[in-house]
């Protein structure tokens, strides 16, 4: 996983936001942008265990991917792109679904 000076800068916004929003320190929001960097880089390459908590702050065990050859045929769906959430299509239920980014706890097998 080579790390662009582009790439920098979205982790390094994605913290800020993490800060801002979400009243996270400096420490825990640099910790989760890296996770969420680190995640979508593992799903490009196939499927990932990963939990995230959700809105009623359970936690929820994950197999996901953004693998080409593993997704479904999609058409788009006239929605404008969210920076706050990450989607994911999961394998287990054979759906896309999302989390939001500040709520992912661990990957399980990076």
């Amino acid at each position: 996983m080579k790390t662009t000076r582009n790439n920098l800068k979205d982790i390094m916004t994605l913290a800020w936001s993490f800060v801002k929003r979400n009243g996270f320190t400096m420490a825990e929001a640099m910790k989760t942008a890296w996770r969420n960097y680190k995640l979508k880089n593992a799903m490009h390459g196939g499927i990932v265990k990963f939990y995230f908590l959700k809105v009623d702050s359970t936690l929820r065990e994950a197999y996901g991917t953004l693998k080409e050859n593993l997704l479904p045929a999609t058409q788009g769906t006239g929605r404008r792109a969210n920076d706050t959430v990450q989607t994911y299509f999961d394998t287990e239920k054979g759906e896309w679904r999302c989390f939001k980014k500040a709520n992912l706890v661990r990957i399980a097998n990076a």
